[in-house]
């Protein structure tokens, strides 16, 4: 008989790629959760880019059956939880539903930037930490070096951290062991309320959005009227059921479960992540406490590869944002590319994965253009607008003051590589370092206030490189500074295109303007004519590059005869290519718009 103290509910943390995935494999096969001939390893991967790039992108939850030592049966709630610092907010709503977290460290990279920031998030939420280092049986497992990391930066005495290896089974079981003693059984308040918080959302095309949910109280099965505390709209339940793994339909969810609720809402944003549930003709007092809403860091234009396919780019966007609640778009129009998308991201990885995600699951060829921050801008007038697209940028008579987002970036990396990294950091992407603190055998955190802007291009890239791959990083909104920036508009053959426009900051306008235009004679190909690139900013152009006009041998058919029948067929073609450029269009490779993101390619 299952009572509430029996539940268990906890989330697997750790920084990207250090075995979360691989553990609820093991998971799985110990309580016997799915058939043999079903298993495959990164079972909860389900989406195909998952498996590929070997990352989790969405929180997956799952309900195990595990019979203890003390013999007795225990109901546990797991949500697998991403890895990467732009998923982090699917850590943040995970952690809301859960009473503990299996904190993971990787015995062979030792305790890493998103380590440190989650299990910061776990001690906010309250949550029982359960430490353990994982791949033990690799041949450069540092494992008393790990164990010294995590005793030094989070607190938790050595012998309280369990040395497991996730892909061979080695310590799991402990583990669970540690799970039912460790981890309390959720409280529940026996007050007659139905409460239960939406922790994630997904859509089916046939039965409408489905709410993850984790009942804190009260209970909840099919036939029950329910309200969303945020709008007060009500719906009939329609079927209730729990993840083992896969969705399967129960009678009734109680308190302390963490399963799904069909109730025939039409979209996800109805489903609202961080709303409490109740019942309508006894609904709770308050709401349960959810969590801040996820802002865009990062914004790009989206636009479809051919102009009449923006109506179905619109579709996809919709039906896209249905999975993912994170992803913000309004209509937007461009001179130079007609009509498509402004899209807010959390990150140049969210950003990657919904492209890809466009192009395979709704065949859509996209455009998109180079990524960039929003900014606030305070006009003579004493108005304050917030700007995300450089095109609309107001002119700079207009302009009073600009500010820019500013992170506060945590980078951690062995001490040989503190010197390089500070260098990166202060002299490339303009950033002050606040702080430097010991973490552990050969391992220095660093503390820094950078603009979001300087580390939204190729900042991970350049910090890998000149770190041999050792350090690792993680940052969070800090405010809004005032700064000298400057709008840099991009013409090619004399028209302004204004999708190439960008902001930057005046000492640096000059070198990124030069090395753009550059970059884009490169990738904009040849045409019959000649075609200037021009960078202006301020009023002035500040840089130019120009693409060379294909050269037809016209004086191929002219043999014999003196000099002047030349120059009259070269004066010719002279005549004919000025007319062409006249009217010529000039051809804009996909390449181009994402040149930004290329400039630093041939200093390294």
């Amino acid at each position: 008989m299952r009572t509430v103290e029996n539940v268990r509910n906890i989330c697997i943390i750790a920084h990207i790629d250090h075995g979360k995935t691989t553990l609820t494999d093991r998971i799985l096969e110990m309580t016997n959760a799915v058939e043999k001939r079903k298993m495959r390893e990164q079972y909860l991967d389900s989406m195909d880019i998952e498996r590929e790039r070997g990352i989790t992108i969405k929180s997956h939850p799952l309900r195990v059956f595990y019979k203890a030592d003390d013999g007795n049966e225990y109901e546990i709630n797991i949500v697998d939880t991403p890895g990467h610092v732009d998923f982090s907010y699917e850590v943040d709503r995970s952690m809301a539903a859960v009473e503990g977290a299996i904190l993971l460290v990787d015995a062979t990279q030792g305790v890493q930037a998103q380590t440190v920031a989650n299990t910061y998030k776990a001690l906010e939420h309250n949550l029982e930490i359960i430490p353990a280092v994982n791949k033990i049986d690799m041949p450069n497992a540092n494992i008393e070096e790990t164990v010294a990391e995590i005793e030094d930066l989070i607190g938790i005495p050595g012998e309280d951290v369990f040395r497991i290896s996730a892909k061979e089974g080695i310590g799991v079981k402990e583990l669970l062991e540690a799970v039912i003693k460790l981890v309390p059984a959720p409280k529940t308040a026996d007050d007659g309320h139905l409460r239960a918080l939406i922790f994630d959302a997904k859509y089916d095309k046939y039965r409408g959005a489905i709410a993850y949910v984790r009942v804190f109280d009260g209970e909840i099965k099919a036939g029950d009227k329910i309200m969303m505390m945020s709008s007060g709209e009500v719906y009939e339940v329609g079927e209730v059921g729990t993840f083992t793994p896969e969705m399967v339909p129960v009678d009734i969810l109680k308190a302390g479960d963490i399963g799904y609720v069909i109730a025939g809402l039409k979209d996800v944003s109805k489903a609202r992540i961080g709303d409490t549930i109740t019942k309508p003709d006894n609904p709770a007092p308050e709401p349960l406490p959810g969590y801040k809403e996820v802002k865009p860091m990062v914004y790009a234009g989206m636009y479809p590869g051919l102009p009449e396919y923006y109506e179905e780019l619109r579709k996809a966007l919709e039906k896209y944002k249905l999975n993912d609640a994170a992803l913000v778009f309004k209509p937007d129009h461009s001179p130079a590319l007609g009509f498509g998308f402004r899209c807010g991201f959390l990150g140049l990885l969210h950003m990657d994965v919904v492209r890809e995600r466009l192009e395979r699951e709704f065949d859509m060829a996209v455009i998109l253009t180079a990524p960039n921050v929003e900014y606030k801008v305070v006009t003579h007038s004493g108005e304050e607008i917030f700007i995300n697209d450089p095109a609309k940028f107001p002119e700079e008579g207009e302009v009073r003051e600009i500010y820019e987002p500013y992170v506060k970036l945590s980078i951690i990396t062995p001490p040989e590589y503190i010197g390089k990294l500070m260098n990166l950091v202060q002299n490339e992407k303009r950033g002050t370092l606040v702080s430097t603190e010991n973490a552990g055998h050969e391992r220095v955190v660093m503390h820094f206030e950078v603009p979001l802007a300087e580390i939204i291009f190729d900042f991970f890239d350049k910090m890998k490189a000149v770190s041999r791959g050792y350090a690792s990083m993680d940052y969070e909104f800090l405010e809004y500074r005032k700064s000298d920036l400057v709008k840099i508009t991009i013409y090619v053959n004399k028209e302004p295109v204004d999708a190439l426009s960008f902001i930057a900051h005046r000492e640096k306008a000059y070198t990124i303007a030069r090395k753009l235009v550059d970059k884009l004679a490169e990738l904009i190909p040849q045409h019959q004519f000649e075609i200037p690139i021009q960078a202006k900013a301020g009023g002035r152009f500040i840089a130019r590059s120009t693409v060379k006009a294909l050269r037809k041998d016209v004086l191929a058919k002219c043999y014999g005869g003196d000099v002047t029948r030349k120059m009259k067929l070269l004066e010719k073609q002279k005549e004919g290519k000025k007319r062409l450029r006249e009217i010529g269009n000039v051809t804009i490779p996909q390449e181009a718009f994402l040149a930004m993101l290329r400039i630093g390619e041939e200093e390294e």
